[in-house]
């Protein structure tokens, strides 16, 4: 089993955005049996909650489920997960500060090259969830496909 942990900050708008659908396209591509999502965030402020509404908003329009609630990164993460996909540079840092293991900690849009957007901008400040949506859509293609290819899937 292929396991994916998606981290942002709060874990209530990006991750939990991007783990749908990853999830969605992992089962979309029929291999659920092979690979597993789950997103976490750096901060505790959300933890319990489920994700804003414009997350939620987003997921619904799309036709897509999710009912995860936000939760914080843990050390056993770095080594029950395969990949951790930080959203941006800075939780790619406060992910590798709290240590390592056998998980490959990654950029999430460096799965996009093609977009020349180097991180997944917080939607909780300015709004911009269908625009989130469009990244998250085309990085959860292409870290699919590299996974595919890395794990002979």
């Amino acid at each position: 089993m292929v396991r994916v942990l998606f981290v942002c900050l709060g874990n209530i708008c990006r991750s939990p955005m991007a783990e749908a659908v990853f999830a969605h396209k992992v089962r979309e591509a029929g291999l659920e049996d092979a690979i597993e999502a789950d997103s976490a965030g750096t901060g505790h402020w959300h933890v319990g909650e489920p994700p804003h509404s414009g997350t939620r908003r987003i997921l619904a329009r799309e036709g897509i489920a999710y009912a995860g609630r936000a939760r914080l990164i843990a050390p056993a993460d770095f080594d029950r997960f395969d990949y951790i996909v930080a959203m941006d540079r800075q939780n790619r840092r406060d992910i590798e500060a709290m240590g390592s293991g056998r998980a490959r900690v990654v950029l999430f849009m460096d799965y996009a090259p093609h977009l020349g957007v180097a991180e997944v901008p917080d939607p909780y400040y300015d709004g911009r969830f269908d625009a989130v949506y469009d990244l998250v859509q085309e990085a959860a293609e292409g870290l699919l496909a590299a996974i595919r290819r890395e794990h002979g899937l």
